[in-house]
């Protein structure tokens, strides 16, 4: 687990290896949420690179007849 510093400015580094996992680029976008006391910074990413992601997927079986109502 890697550890930061929260510089005056509020400012936290990524980590070199954290970047090159997460293919983070310079002035990419993150978001930040906050959830029970945790903060997640999450990539946004090109809707481009989302295609074909859920190729594949079936949405049979999903939900039963009897919960559409």
């Amino acid at each position: 687990m890697a550890t930061v510093t929260v510089s005056p400015k509020y400012q936290v580094v990524i980590p070199s290896d954290v970047r090159e996992r997460l293919k983070l680029k310079p002035g990419q976008k993150v978001a930040v949420i906050e959830k029970d006391g945790v903060v997640h910074l999450v990539p946004i990413r090109p809707l481009k690179e989302l295609k074909g992601m859920a190729s594949g997927a079936t949405l049979k079986g999903l939900r039963d007849e009897g919960d559409r109502r």
